[in-house]
């Protein structure tokens, strides 16, 4: 089934504004979870446009920690990040397949414990199927999930590119059946599994995941928001109030749209 068809909610061509280096991370295949305090609105393509903020080379060097410990505990040593963080643009698209609530994620045995380890936010979207734009192009960024103009998804769609994620993950659902089985609740009653305890962490790991929420908390703060990285209220913008609240993609995103990358380590 198209991923046009498998769309969700009252949305066309769904998008998203997120602060480097999550966004490039979730396209390039590396993120496979993006975080948030609110469930997915969409099932389907998502684009994906980074804000106009340049990321601190500390937050970068947090997060690259972050996931290179993650991998390892998957046998992956070598992970190649990207070369360059571009701001202000539309960057690629990944396939929203569900959403679980955290506490389903990390007790979910079976997807990787990488990926399981990611869980650190209330809801999780699960992501797949990572495309990159061979040339991102320059564009403005708005609150929540809100649609492409027609003209910029016309010229986006015919430059894609697949990328090679280091651990593909194909999420399973929960009722094969159903393509939008994958929802908050849906793991309830099968899953059996348990969070790794942080005895049974590596102190390297430990240590990596301890540095991305900070890093997440720093990049909160230094943005004015009011609330922890971890857990930052955001309530999710339909396609008929965006227009309301449009962002220059130079200016500092409010603390809405600034939890989209709070919560995604």
């Amino acid at each position: 089934m198209g991923s046009k068809s498998r769309i969700s909610g009252n949305y066309r061509n769904p998008c998203l504004t997120m602060h480097q280096p999550w966004a490039s991370l979730l396209v390039e295949g590396i993120k496979r979870i993006e975080g948030r305090s609110w469930p997915s609105p969409i099932t389907g393509r998502l684009w994906i446009h980074a804000a106009g903020k340049i990321p601190d080379p500390e937050t970068i060097k947090a997060m690259e920690d972050f996931y290179r410990e993650i991998y390892t505990v998957n046998g992956i040593t070598d992970l190649k990040f990207p070369e360059h963080y571009p701001i202000s643009r539309l960057i690629g698209c990944v396939e929203v397949v569900g959403c679980v609530t955290c506490e389903e994620l990390v007790c979910w045995e079976e997807v990787p414990e990488g990926v399981r380890l990611e869980g650190q936010t209330n809801y999780c979207w699960l992501c797949e199927q990572p495309q990159k734009l061979i040339v991102p192009f320059e564009m403005r960024g708005f609150q929540g999930v809100y649609n492409l103009e027609k003209k910029i998804y016309d010229a986006a769609a015919r430059g894609l590119s697949p990328v090679r994620a280091p651990l593909p993950v194909k999420f399973p659902l929960p009722d094969p059946r159903d393509p939008f089985s994958l929802k908050p609740g849906s793991l309830v009653s099968y899953g059996s599994g348990s969070s790794p305890s942080e005895a049974e962490k590596s102190p390297r790991l430990a240590a990596a995941i301890a540095g991305a929420r900070a890093a997440a908390t720093q990049f909160s703060k230094k943005n004015g928001s009011q609330s922890t990285a971890i857990k930052v209220q955001e309530t999710p913008v339909s396609p008929r109030t965006r227009n309301k609240s449009k962002l220059d993609t130079d200016s500092p995103l409010n603390s809405e749209a600034r939890g989209s990358d709070m919560n995604c380590i």
